[in-house]
């Protein structure tokens, strides 16, 4: 079984959600680039995700949502839109945050998991998990998963550290100085 299909197994994705999406926003022209863990995954060694995390580009939001609206359901949230296939646990969210609209346009085609897909850059990515991290209002879970998506993009890019603030830098070390040397 590729990688792929594994994703798609693991996320129980039975109407092909994934590449619905992605062949969709191609067919249409709407640029954009997948962040998030998926992101994460296009840089460095992959750990399974259950969702994709998208920006559009800020002048094709609107003809995104509405495309995507007329063959998924989509829910609005203040900073993001969630779209839903009924057939698909893939959970895929349009990030509404202007801050990642500069993204898209460093974004460049990677393969993650076995598809290929416009990613942000590395340091875009790591932006946008150091957003995360320092948000108060996302889940402490969620934040420990961010933490460790640094981790791994540090690990394959060290020059990037200078890029993390020391007290995320501190957690990050607190975490790992616990676990036996290899």
């Amino acid at each position: 079984m590729g990688a792929l299909a594994f994703w798609k197994a693991v996320v129980a994705d039975e109407s092909n959600f994934l590449e619905g999406i992605v062949k969709l926003l191609a067919e249409r022209g709407i640029r954009y680039c997948a962040i998030g863990g998926v992101g994460v995954n296009a840089y460095a060694e992959a750990l399974l995700t259950q969702d994709l995390d998208i920006v559009v580009a800020s002048d094709q939001m609107e003809e995104a949502r509405r495309v995507l609206g007329e063959r998924y359901r989509l829910t609005e949230f203040p900073h993001s839109v969630n779209v839903q296939d009924p057939h698909s646990g893939l959970q895929v969210q349009l990030q509404r945050d202007s801050r990642y609209a500069p993204f898209v346009v460093r974004a460049t085609v990677r393969e993650v998991l076995g598809l290929k897909l416009p990613v942000a850059a590395a340091a875009d990515v790591l932006q946008g998990k150091v957003w995360a991290v320092s948000d108060p209002h996302r889940r402490a879970s969620k934040r420990g998963k961010d933490i460790l998506d640094i981790g791994r993009l540090i690990d394959a890019f060290p020059e990037l550290s200078s890029n993390v603030p020391p007290k995320i830098l501190e957690r990050l070390r607190g975490l790992t100085d616990e676990l036996p040397a290899e």
